[in-house]
């Protein structure tokens, strides 16, 4: 199967470089990596790992068997209509709030598509893929779709009607997780703290209590419990979290960042 991405951005030059170096290139279930980026100098960075430029949209479009649209959801639309694509072809898409009806009705009727969401964590090969199986994909095409994904994090499956709903948890998050661990590690420094001491034992009791939620087999509410104890400095904290509405403001802020998904794509949400 030949692999071809439209956008060398930060995204899909992590998912060409994890994919590139995994066995689905070793095993041949991928023989050959294309892109094309109008940055022509995207394309020669990423020719060290084996990813072959094409001279146009087109030409990649020709070739791939596999399409990945990694450009701006804002321009998808009129590089789209530039294009003629291939009925058997599978077009998979990262673009943030596209629905299949949107790039169908750019593209051909019956364009067959798979719907992904990741992250930006994926650069580091720790990335969470959201990914929709739309109407003429088979098993096959979706498993390795999976696959390709899982190179380079974790990938999850979800219906095609929630792929906008799932950006506020695996995509957009890690940003508003930055911007909450902004706040520890200012206090830390406004007590006198090392920034870089700060830093690491912050972000790995972020790690440690991720996969606390992951592996331990405690619910939320119990992890909570088991670090509050009665009358001490969590509890304290807490308090204060709990005063300032915290849950409520993350649903705000989700729900805004879903509504700004229907935006871009032109639809209505029904909520």
């Amino acid at each position: 199967m030949k692999l071809g991405f439209l956008g060398a951005g930060n995204m899909g030059s992590a998912m060409m470089r994890g994919i590139a170096a995994s066995e689905l290139c070793k095993n041949g279930a991928i023989t050959k990596i294309l892109a094309f980026d109008t940055d022509s100098e995207k394309l020669s960075r990423l020719a060290e790992a084996g990813v072959e430029p094409c001279e146009s949209a087109q030409a990649l479009a020709d070739t791939a068997d596999f399409l990945v649209l990694a450009v701006k959801p804002q321009v998808l639309g009129g590089v789209l209509d530039a294009l003629t694509l291939r009925r058997e072809q599978v077009i998979v898409s990262i673009c943030a709030g596209i629905s299949a009806a949107f790039i169908r009705s750019h593209t051909i009727p019956d364009a067959r598509i798979i719907l992904c969401m990741p992250n930006t964590p994926l650069m580091l090969g720790l990335g969470a893929t959201a990914l929709a199986k739309c109407d003429g994909i088979t098993d096959d095409e979706f498993a390795l779709a999976m696959q390709m994904f899982a190179t380079c994090g974790i990938a999850e499956e979800i219906p095609e009607s929630k792929m906008r709903e799932i950006i506020a948890v695996n995509s957009s998050s890690p940003a508003f997780l930055y911007l909450y661990a902004k706040g520890f590690l200012d206090y830390a420094r406004s007590e006198g703290l090392e920034d870089g001491a700060a830093l690491r034992l912050f972000a790995q009791a972020m790690i440690g209590s991720a996969k606390m939620m992951t592996d331990s087999g405690y619910s939320i509410d119990e992890l909570i419990k088991m670090v509050s104890s009665p009358g001490g400095t969590t509890l304290a904290g807490l308090d204060k979290l709990y005063a300032g509405s915290l849950t409520d403001t993350v649903d705000a802020c989700c729900n805004a960042c879903t509504q700004r998904a229907y935006e871009l794509a032109g639809a209505e949400r029904n909520k």
